[in-house]
């Protein structure tokens, strides 16, 4: 009798006015009609079509208390009580969630029926306070109920995704970032359980701010797995399968429609990103039966050794901590830039060493005119006659042929007769033009990104597809990204394989700044992975795990899950750990063999257009060519 329902009413209009994401409700069962819930019900929905911040009702049975007035009064009763939720589905705009207290009934699973979409909060720590004869049903029996309704349980943030996506409008400044670092690509709560921060990383971190950096240490206690953590994955590969498929919804109906022979279109990859639960692991399985029609069951990798000649780039790419500007000797390590002759004594040891293939991959340096990556194409010829040179990104020939104002097809043309074999598909980041004005504003956009593989397609450069996931993109970007190179591949047919690269943000400096999430969840990657097998499906056959961001135990779930090749040695690999990974720098066939050989595949070594190795070519001692400078 005391609370005044106007009061009330005008708290959520304020609320509203000042942009405040809010939760309400309405007890049912207290003696009020069903014309009563109604009203209020059509009250909160009216306030919300005005200011659009109300993200959940929460729809409560009343059940009677020891030590209050009512005690003696009747529970809800369960059929008006469920109809009391079909009438907030009914009424309230789709994008209110509708909520109900899953220990407030002793069988809870019928709620979804009714309409419930959020199970509310459900602590392992505390008991419900108003409630503390009810407790939590703990989130294995909350997950078996929601999963026995043909639904997927996952967790969120206070915010709900739909306010969380547009911080400016709805977080307080001081919000934004703890919003943003606990968030994944949906916006929902990071689902990655396990981990702890690495000593290591804690000290890296705290040699930059020694050495001048103005950065906060940031997400140093997480819980979360990431990539680049020296720290085993959840286990999502292979999931437990009852045998047929046992899906209900949008998932199912991709899945359907993709076996049917249907190709994936943006809408459809956006679905199968937003995948979870049980969905996470059907659409693992069906890329790995497609990854075992196309390419069967051999895991191949290629003998490598990485060059990065020099870490002074003029660019200014925000998730790059490998990059020097000149003058930047108070960021973690030093600039440098490597000779003629650094550059062919290390491909000569590289191919003593076994190496079929170097990659050469370095920052844009101010000095460099379009006449340096030919030098250095030639001094590793030179070297070894015999190397297959990977090189240069499309950043890199751009920015080359660009400084020479020379025609890109003429300019590579001459790449290609100094030796060069194959470009690499770094530097792709995320193509979409959206994600790029943030991440690498003064970097050669979507488009441009496109037509250097297009003219290196044509001057008879095979390349690859990359793909940088987990900072501040979302999976409609991630889907046009996959769409607009299977197009280039179905008009080229130039793209050897598809290898996504999850970001590294311990040293990143948009994740220092805090303005990115810390690098995609497991489960992200292994969607990446799978979804890229069947959205290539007939253009790109091969899939390649990077071990250096992911780790080889994580590799090993990804080769499950529609990967077939595990990419190089990788010796020297100097870029991912500039980020702060903390993986090694080198894989040996035997590392690969250890992680093979539990999975039953043969393993295969590889060269970088995966053919086979003839291994008598290493009998021939190189040389290394004349002093340059």
């Amino acid at each position: 009798p005391d609370k005044v329902p106007t009061r009330r009413l005008a708290t959520l209009e304020w609320a509203g006015e000042l942009a405040i994401p809010f939760t309400t409700g309405i007890l049912v069962g207290i003696g009020e009609s069903r014309a009563d819930r109604v009203d209020a019900l059509v009250a909160i929905a009216e306030s919300h079509r005005r200011h659009g911040h109300v993200q959940e009702v929460i729809v409560q049975n009343f059940l009677p208390k020891h030590g209050t007035a009512m005690w003696r009064s009747d529970p809800c009763p369960d059929d008006a009580y469920t109809e009391a939720i079909a009438l907030a589905r009914l009424i309230l705009p789709d994008d209110v969630a509708v909520q109900a207290p899953p220990n407030l009934s002793d069988e809870f699973g019928h709620l979804l029926a009714a309409g419930v979409s959020d199970w509310g909060g459900v602590s392992p720590v505390t008991a419900d306070h108003v409630n503390p004869e009810r407790p939590w049903p703990d989130l294995d029996r909350l997950t078996e109920v929601t999963e026995a309704a043909g639904f997927t349980l996952a967790p969120r943030l206070t915010v709900h995704p739909a306010w969380a996506a547009e911080p400016l409008r709805w977080l307080d400044p001081k919000l934004r970032f703890a919003v943003m670092d606990r968030s994944d690509a949906e916006f929902l709560a990071r689902d990655d359980p396990g981990s702890v921060f690495p000593e290591r990383i804690k000290e890296r971190a705290a040699a930059q701010v020694a050495d001048g950096a103005e950065v906060e240490l940031i997400g140093i206690d997480s819980s979360q797995w990431y990539s680049g953590v020296p720290v085993e994955p959840p286990v999502l590969v292979p999931a437990v399968s009852g045998g047929s498929r046992r899906l209900q919804g949008a998932v199912d109906e991709v899945l359907t429609a993709f076996e049917a022979g249907e190709d994936l279109d943006e809408d459809r990859i956006v679905t199968l990103f937003g995948a979870r639960g049980p969905e996470v692991g059907e659409i693992a399985e069906a890329a790995d039966r497609l990854r075992s029609e196309v390419v069967g069951d051999d895991v191949t990798y290629v003998v490598n050794r990485n060059i990065n000649y020099t870490n002074v780039c003029t660019f200014k790419c925000r998730f790059c901590g490998f990059s020097k500007g000149p003058l930047s000797l108070n960021l973690r390590g030093t600039p440098y830039l490597l000779t003629l002759d650094d550059i062919a004594e290390r491909a000569a040891e590289g191919w003593a060493r076994g190496a079929t293939e170097v990659t050469l991959q370095g920052g844009i340096h101010p000095n460099f005119d379009g006449d340096y990556y030919l030098d250095v194409t030639r001094a590793v010829k030179e070297a070894v006659p015999e190397m297959h040179i990977h090189g240069f990104t499309a950043l890199e020939v751009t920015e080359g042929a660009g400084r020479l104002g020379e025609d890109l097809e003429k300019y590579l043309g001459r790449l290609v007769d100094a030796g060069l074999a194959s470009l690499p598909g770094t530097a792709a980041e995320v193509l979409d033009d959206e994600v790029r004005a943030e991440l690498c504003p003064d970097k050669i956009n979507t488009e441009e990104w496109l037509e250097a593989h297009r003219v290196a397609h044509r001057v008879g450069l095979r390349s690859n597809v990359t793909i940088m996931f987990g900072s501040i993109e979302q999976p409609r970007h991630w889907a046009r990204h996959l769409i607009r190179t299977r197009d280039l591949q179905a008009e080229t047919g130039g793209f050897t394989e598809f290898v996504p690269l999850p970001f590294v943000h311990m040293a990143s400096p948009i994740y220092l700044q805090r303005k990115a999430r810390r690098g995609p969840t497991w489960r992200e990657v292994v969607l990446m992975h799978a979804v890229g097998r069947l959205a290539y499906r007939g253009y790109i056959d091969n899939i390649q795990a990077s071990w250096v961001k992911l780790g080889l135990g994580g590799a090993r779930q990804l080769l499950q899950a529609g990967v077939n090749d595990l990419g190089g040695t990788l010796m020297d690999e100097n870029i991912s750990r500039a980020a702060g990974a903390d993986h090694g720098t080198l894989a040996t066939a035997d590392d690969f063999a250890a992680l093979v050989e539990p999975l039953g595949r043969p393993l295969c070594q590889r060269s970088t257009l995966y053919g086979r190795v003839d291994h008598s070519l290493h009998e021939v001692q190189p040389t290394v060519g004349a002093a340059r400078t």
